[in-house]
């Protein structure tokens, strides 16, 4: 098998009962490729809704964190159960099922083929499927220019869920993750550290099912509690002689 990349996907869930399922089956049925061998975790973050009985109920392999952690923790349990598990490469997909698994392969080859050590799968670079609202929009461009003018990064998606990583980059965020909307936060966590990132486009759907955590009414708070976040991390790691730990 030194061929064949080992591939786990982690899917956070919180308050997911319309999507766990037919997400499951749908990675279930993603064809592994000659390159990949692909294993799912469900990671449920102390749902109130059905979630952990249909995951329990359907046999899909999960993990119950005993508090919820949010997003950031529920997803940085994943990346330690693969580095504990062997797995060469571990890939971040959103539990409301925007991130359809047929996109798959578009994320894991580059990593596979090592031409990068992070893929981030994008929605705005052939600007196809789901393109979420203006007010969104208008966010991900503020934060696609402030980690340009901290660490000369561009990348058009940086609140993308929908990314790999490979086991260099999993060392990393093993020991530190971002708890609360991590995605722009861990642009400045990767560059920093000099980690070759990719942004590759992808399909995007609408979620199918349950609410976002960003409300209209939020965005506002997001994006500067994100904005805080990310400068307060950039100048920690800048200073910091060892940059993967804080």
């Amino acid at each position: 098998m030194s061929n064949i990349s080992k591939v786990l996907i982690i899917v956070p869930c919180y308050n997911e009962q319309d999507s766990v399922l037919k997400l499951f089956l749908e990675i279930k049925n993603t064809v592994n490729s000659s390159h990949f061998f692909i294993e799912p975790i469900f990671i449920n973050d102390c749902s109130i809704d059905k979630t952990k009985t249909i995951l329990k109920e359907n046999n899909i392999p999960h993990i119950n964190l005993p508090v919820n952690l949010g997003i950031g923790g529920a997803v940085q349990t994943g990346f330690k159960y693969a580095l504990r598990n062997g797995f060469d490469i571990a890939v971040q997909m959103d539990g409301d099922g925007q991130h359809p698994p047929s996109e798959l392969e578009k994320i894991l080859t580059p990593l596979h083929y090592k031409e990068a050590d992070i893929v981030i799968g994008s929605r705005y670079i052939t600007k196809e499927g789901f393109q979420s609202s203006s007010l969104r929009r208008f966010g991900i461009n503020y934060f696609k220019k402030l980690n340009k003018l901290l660490v000369g990064v561009k990348i058009n998606d940086s609140t993308s869920g929908y990314r790999a990583l490979n086991k260099k980059t999993l060392q990393i965020v093993a020991n530190y993750y971002p708890d609360e909307y991590p995605e722009p936060e861990t642009i400045i966590l990767y560059a920093l550290n000099k980690l070759n990132i990719m942004e590759v486009p992808v399909f995007m759907r609408e979620r199918q099912g349950g609410e976002s955590s960003i409300r209209a009414y939020k965005t506002a708070y997001y994006m500067f509690k994100v904005s805080l976040g990310t400068i307060f991390l950039y100048i920690r790691l800048k200073f910091n002689g060892k940059r993967d730990t804080l």
